[in-house]
């Protein structure tokens, strides 16, 4: 390539010549090209999708010329004749060239190509343009694909740094228009620079990528280890320069030692390629919250960095299908590194060591500890995926924590099983032959194969390729003063070995593999005065339940004793746990409750479940609250994926002097769809609503005590550029019959303006009661069930009675009818203005009242979008009331939404790992 850098612009002018080889068995008739710079070119590519899908709207909102693509592609043979090519819009990131003659295996044809790159914005991938005058350059070029099995591999650029490039030789000429530096991990044969221009040689030899840094001053600082260059700008903190040099020499040295000897004589660790793939963990807390010290972090940092350059660089296998492999031997290096050179780190660093964190499990935890709750987090919630899956349809988290950590701990128990490093040593076979050529994840299972001592196709029927969870605990159980006779049941599919240990005194007596034919056998074992039998005791296998694994040899102990901790803590096996943590609630009546909530679960999901929530609530001067309990069903490979059974109560105020009480059970059918990355969420609930209400001479009421059976479907899909959500409502009980549905719509346009349409529909089926307690509100939801959080929800002046919930009739303006007992008919719109947080909305509709005619009521305002569905602010401008916004109290007319619930709060920001 000859490649003019226009650093103004940000745009590169590529003169290339392609020598394609066919070293295939194949006659060929077309190439494909990878083109994933034209990834950026279109909102609607599996890019932009991809964003879109992860809630990040950064990519959609900006733009053309931040957005990038490729341009002016034209494709000549040597004599000047133009091939065809092709490119569809539904992948515009890669090529297909139909040759002009056939090519044989063993034959060669020439492709001359010239276009523009376009290079995007590094805020999309970290990887681009940057504000201060420079270019991260990935995939930038056109390139031949990979060749496997007959065809070329077609991949789509979903920011996964999975390319699928043929290895390739590189002869590149740059010329860039002003002074610059040039950072690569290419041979730089040449390199010339005046004030007005740079020019630079580069070169390299069998090779799927390369990085290419343009910069005024170089970032980047090298380290030579022997004839090894390292050149890194990761961020560092305050410590002794030598101590860094010592770091990265220790890392290059255990990489070489652990793996192999790197291919090629440079390499890049970025700060770009770490914030890509960062060390998730309490290393990403503000540094004066970090409890690790700075040179430890930057450990850690260089250390997953390199590991991940070394092997994308080395391994030439297909990223996105063997994936894998790739996360697998670098979370395995890794954990052998902290066990050689930080085997007393924990998972809380130094805090570990404060006085306040001691009793907590998530401090004590070994550093190496932390990958297995990590991927526990996904196996309890039903949202772990096989490892074998490829990369592209995995979830955000799995891609980036859950399945490259599963990874790494599975073959560290295979390495654990057989023993004798034989994982290791497969592993470093494997690159050697990665130096031959392309391979896959036949060539490394097969090493492993030849390596194992004995049967092992357990490991990559169960473990890799199977999502299965792997449970075992104690069955039958007896003892003498000399011996132990017991059992081990699968309570799960996979039939793995585990490792059984004997403890005494919190010391191990002994360690024995308990082999697949030995599962649900009788077991005799010498008892060696040990006091507790544990399976799996270091959680060597990646087992879905630690608390059914133990066994207490003592008459009168318990298996896990009782623990209360204060707050959140990571799951101990050892311990049953009890959890507290203070809360407060408030509502008019009540005033401000604090409380204290007691509960049995920590971050990850259990088949029990409960939450015991008393408060005292300051107003009424007392005990009011809630309480939960729910038993969780989760179905591996179904579409229904969880069936939760709960049984639920409230006691709460709903007036200065009357309270009411609330017992609910209900069954909540959870579904998803196939691909785990599709954000559409249907579920099924029914509930029976149990209600008591205290007489109140405040709010006349004549239903005191009533009952209703609720039964609700939703359908949700919501993604950066549209959401989707339709929802039914039926409900029965002695005085009412009544049914409803709910269907909404939002998108964003390429104006980066939204549209949003609410349409509901809701009728009585029978209504023998003459108080309007039942009625469809129209601009406030009548709240008969206690589902939504009003504040005060039995005023209809004053500033918390215009507490606003989207809901029923969905009207901003206080308009009459404001409610009906017949059926009622509305639609609300919205549509976004100068900003994307003002709106202008307008409702309108009918409402039916038995004994009158339908009435036609509407209104229109301006929405302050502050924090969509959280913090919203309501002006009515025209409504059914006449000019609202020149009438008398217009202060009393401004709604608003005010959710402060943290967990629901939580939710705008997890939501696009899950």
């Amino acid at each position: 390539m000859t490649v003019a850098v226009n650093m103004n612009s940000n745009t590169l002018s590529v003169d290339q010549e392609i020598t394609f080889y066919n070293q295939t068995n194949d006659t060929l008739t077309s190439i494909v090209l990878n083109d994933w710079n034209n990834a950026f070119s279109d909102r609607e590519s599996p890019l932009g999708k991809r964003f879109s899908d992860e809630f990040y709207n950064k990519f959609h909102m900006a733009l053309a010329e931040d957005r990038g693509g490729t341009v002016n592609l034209i494709i000549e043979d040597k004599d000047k004749n133009v091939f065809t090519w092709e490119r569809t819009k539904k992948n515009p990131d890669y090529i297909k060239v139909i040759l002009h003659r056939i090519l044989p295996p063993g034959q060669k044809v020439k492709l001359n190509l010239t276009y523009v790159s376009m290079i995007p914005s590094n805020k999309f991938t970290k990887y681009g343009h940057f504000e201060k005058y420079g270019m991260h350059l990935k995939n930038w070029f056109l390139t031949p694909a990979r060749y496997e099995n007959h065809q070329f591999i077609k991949y789509s650029n979903e920011s996964l740094d999975d390319i699928a490039n043929g290895v390739s030789d590189f002869d590149i000429d740059l010329k860039i228009n002003n002074k610059n530096t040039v950072t690569t991990d290419l041979t730089v044969n040449n390199f010339t620079a005046t004030e007005q221009e740079t020019d630079v040689n580069l070169s390299g030899k069998n090779r799927t990528d390369f990085d290419l840094i343009i910069e005024k001053e170089s970032s980047y600082r090298k380290y030579k280890i022997g004839d090894f260059e390292v050149m890194t700008n990761l961020s560092s903190g305050r410590f002794d320069d030598s101590l860094k040099t010592a770091i990265i020499k220790r890392v290059v040295d255990f990489a070489n030692t652990q793996i192999g000897q790197y291919p090629f004589g440079k390499i890049i660790v970025s700060e770009e390629d770490y914030d890509k793939n960062p060390f998730y963990g309490l290393n990403q807390l503000p540094k004066f919250m970090r409890p690790f010290h700075s040179d430890f972090i930057f450990e850690i940092k260089f250390l997953k960095t390199y590991l991940n350059n070394f092997l994308k660089n080395s391994l030439l296998l297909d990223a996105r299908k063997d994936n894998w492999i790739y996360d697998g031997i670098q979370v395995f290096t890794m954990m052998n590194y902290i066990d050689q050179y930080n085997p007393e780190s924990k998972m809380m660093g130094s805090a570990s060591k404060f006085f306040l964190f001691r009793g907590f499990k998530m401090a004590q935890t070994d550093f190496n500890e932390q990958y297995s709750y990590y991927y526990m987090l996904m196996a309890r919630k039903n949202l772990d995926q096989a490892l074998n899956e490829p990369k592209n349809t995995l979830i955000k988290f799995n891609v980036q924590i859950a399945n490259k950590y599963k990874a790494g701990l599975s073959l560290k128990y295979l390495n654990d099983y057989l023993g004798n490093d034989l994982v290791l040593s497969g592993i470093q076979q494997f690159q050697e032959l990665n130096k031959q050529g392309q391979t896959n994840r036949s060539d490394f299972e097969n090493i492993l194969k030849s390596k194992a001592p004995k049967n092992i196709d357990w490991f990559f029927k169960y473990i890799i390729d199977s999502r299965e969870p792997i449970d075992y605990k104690f069955g039958d159980f007896s003892k003498t003063e000399d011996s132990i006779t017991f059992s081990v049941k699968n309570k799960g599919v996979p039939l793995v070995p585990i490792p059984l240990f004997g403890i005494k005194d919190k010391q191990i007596i002994f360690k024995k593999w308990i082999e697949t034919n030995e599962i649900d056998t009788t077991l005799t074992f010498e008892r060696k005065g040990i006091d507790k039998l544990v399976l799996n005791y270091k959680n060597e296998v990646p087992e879905f339940n630690l608390r059914n694994n133990w066994k207490s040899l003592y008459s009168f102990s318990l298996n896990r004793p009782l623990k209360l901790t204060f707050f959140e803590d990571l799951e101990d096996p050892h311990r049953s746990q009890l959890f507290y943590v203070p809360t407060l609630f408030y509502n008019k009546y009540d005033g401000f409750a604090p409380g204290i909530s007691f509960y049995n679960y920590s971050f990850f999901d259990k088949p029990f479940m409960f939450v015991l929530n008393p408060m005292y609530s300051i107003n009424t001067k007392s005990i009011v609250g809630s309480y939960q309990f729910i038993l969780n069903h989760y179905l591996r490979e179904s579409k229904l994926y969880n069936m939760r059974y709960s049984l639920n109560g409230s006691y709460y105020h709903y007036a200065d002097d009357a309270a009411y009480l609330k017992l609910y059970p209900s069954l909540s059918l959870y579904f998803r769809e196939p691909s785990y990355r599709d954000n559409r969420k249907q579920a099924i609930f029914v509930k029976y609503n149990i209600i008591y209400k205290e007489p109140s001479a405040t709010v006349i009421d004549s239903t005191d005590n009533y009952s209703i059976l609720n039964l609700k479907y939703s359908n949700v899909k919501t993604e950066v550029t549209s959401h989707v959500k339709f929802l039914t409502d039926v409900q029965f009980s002695g005085y009412f019959g009544k049914i409803s549905a709910e269907m909404e719509y939002r998108k964003l346009f390429n104006d980066n303006r939204y549209f949003n349409v609410r349409a509901f529909v809701g009728t009585f089926l029978y209504n023998s009661n003459n108080t309007q307690n039942y009625n469809f509100g129209v601009s406030r939801v009548n709240d008969y069930l206690f589902d939504y959080p009003l504040y005060a929800r039995s005023d209809e002046t004053g500033l918390l009675s215009q507490q606003y919930i989207m809901g029923q009739g969905g009207f901003k303006s206080f308009v009459s009818p404001s409610e009906s007992n017949q059926w009622l008919a509305t639609t609300n719109l919205s549509y976004s203005l100068l900003w994307n947080w003002v709106d202008a909305y307008a409702d309108f509709g009918f409402v039916k009242n038995k004994g009158f005619h339908n009435s036609f009521v509407y209104d229109s305002g301006i929405r302050l979008n502050l924090v969509q569905d959280y913090f919203e602010l309501f002006f009515p401008v025209y409504s059914s009331n006449g000019f609202e916004a020149t009438q008398k109290n217009y202060s009393e007319k401004i709604r608003f939404i005010l959710i402060f619930n943290p967990k629901s709060l939580i939710n705008l920001f997890t939501r696009k790992w899950f």
